[in-house]
């Protein structure tokens, strides 16, 4: 936990040190509890743990300090069903927590829609994964960060 003002108490200091060196462009994957988040990162991403948390709960504390993309059309991406999920017609509730909380952000709301294993490619260069314990089904979320204003900047 950090302990510190203004800075929220979900945030560890590995995870702050992680979105303050991140630039733009540079995307965060958060991944929820049945994502390979080791394997992944063998190649490359830093591996950052936030057991115990769930994404939307994350997500609002780090948006409200990474500011998102507004040079690419969705700053946001999601891993899209399988088709056996898709036949289905299976529900995903926790998208609509992430397109609120990405709107609060000043987003548009709208993801991306990424295939299974392009997910877990695109993971792969990610800047770092977050492994978190978020239990919904197809609760992986990336965000792409973007740039700071140079009027906000303190």
């Amino acid at each position: 936990m950090v302990v510190l003002k203004g800075i929220p108490s979900v945030l560890s200091p590995e995870l702050l040190y992680a979105l303050a060196k991140m630039g733009h462009g540079d995307e965060l994957v958060l991944a929820d509890a049945n994502f390979p988040v080791s394997s992944v990162c063998k190649s490359g991403p830093m591996e950052i743990r936030a057991d115990g948390l769930h994404i939307p709960e994350l997500l609002e504390a780090i948006l409200k300090l990474l500011p998102l993309d507004t040079y690419v059309l969705n700053p946001a991406a999601v891993m899209d069903l399988v088709e056996s999920d898709r036949e289905r017609s299976l529900m995903v509730p926790v998208w609509q927590s992430y397109s609120e909380l990405l709107k609060k952000a000043g987003s548009h709301g709208d993801f991306e829609r990424v295939e299974r294993f392009a997910f877990y490619e695109r993971a792969k260069k990610a800047f770092a994964v977050v492994a978190t314990g978020e239990t919904a089904l197809y609760g992986n979320l990336i965000i792409k960060k973007g740039v700071i204003p140079p009027e906000e900047l303190c």
